[in-house]
């Protein structure tokens, strides 16, 4: 989640480990994310800083002692925003493959779908996709998607701030995030519909948030994205992560990107992976 404010025969050699062109970025040494690591810890060591995300949501441990009331179920709160991150930002399920270091910056890291796609799943897509200063989408890509959450009284928008509001700047924040495999099929499904919104029972709603891809898995942590890879998140987010990869037509990922009500055209960075037990929630 990221923070803004005011991805015949088909003989057995045509199945293959899902990888993707977009890849290839340059990776940085170990040192460089022990030394974000560190500095997280630094900054955030006696400050109050509650839970924090991405985390491995295998893992159950974690000794944070702030507390926060979880917020209450999508279905009645009201949607303020959905984008997504290049690569998981969260560990476990079918996405804990390691995609590297990355550039120290967000791109190039996080964890990516463990399972295979077939060559023909994996064929270049004939237009460019998300293209951004670090990069586009390619067939093989792994998304994390969220969809963001507010008890505040707000109409859908770019950024978090759509999930704030002048009578609220405090709401209970919700992310129900889901993690995609894009593929160079259009039988798979569809970006544009799983992001469809409207107005139900008075809650702006996304009507087709997956809900066959595992149990979800619920935790208290924050917001998450690479500017926050040493500092802390200041916001409390309670999460729901689903732990199955669903395909999607890259397609559709590019039908939704060029027409949208997120102002949403490219793939975000991703925030390390939490593992400093002193910024993560039990579970």
């Amino acid at each position: 989640m990221k923070k803004s404010f005011l991805t015949p025969v088909i003989l057995a050699a045509s199945v293959t480990t899902a990888f993707a062109a977009s890849d290839a970025t340059t990776s940085v040494g170990d040192d460089v994310i022990a030394a974000q690591r560190a500095a997280l810890a630094a900054s955030t060591d006696g400050a109050g800083f509650g839970p924090q995300s991405p985390r491995d949501i295998s893992a159950v441990d974690g000794t944070n002692t702030c507390v926060f009331e979880a917020a209450p179920a999508y279905t009645e709160m009201n949607l303020c925003n959905i984008h997504f991150h290049e690569n998981a930002e969260h560990k476990g399920g079918e996405f804990t493959t390691y995609a590297g270091n990355g550039d120290g910056e967000g791109y190039g890291t996080g964890f990516k779908y463990d399972g295979e796609l077939t060559e023909a799943e994996l064929a270049p897509y004939s237009e460019t996709v998300g293209a951004g200063e670090h990069g586009d989408l390619v067939p093989g890509d792994t998304i994390e998607l969220h969809y963001v959450h507010t008890t505040a009284q707000i109409t859908p928008g770019a950024t978090l701030g759509s999930c704030l509001s002048d009578s609220i700047m405090n709401p209970q924040l919700r992310v129900e995030a889901q993690v995609f495999v894009l593929v160079n099929d259009d039988s798979a499904a569809d970006f544009v519909e799983l992001m469809k919104h409207e107005v139900v029972d008075g809650f702006h709603q996304a009507v087709n948030i997956p809900t066959d891809m595992g149990e979800p898995v619920q935790y208290a942590g924050s917001t998450t994205g690479p500017g926050y890879n040493e500092k802390g998140s200041p916001l409390q987010v309670t999460w729901s992560v689903r732990p199955k990869v669903m395909k999607v037509s890259i397609s559709s990922v590019d039908a939704w990107l060029k027409d949208n009500a997120f102002d949403e055209d490219h793939a975000h960075g991703v925030r390390n992976l939490v593992i400093n037990p002193d910024l993560l929630s039990p579970m």
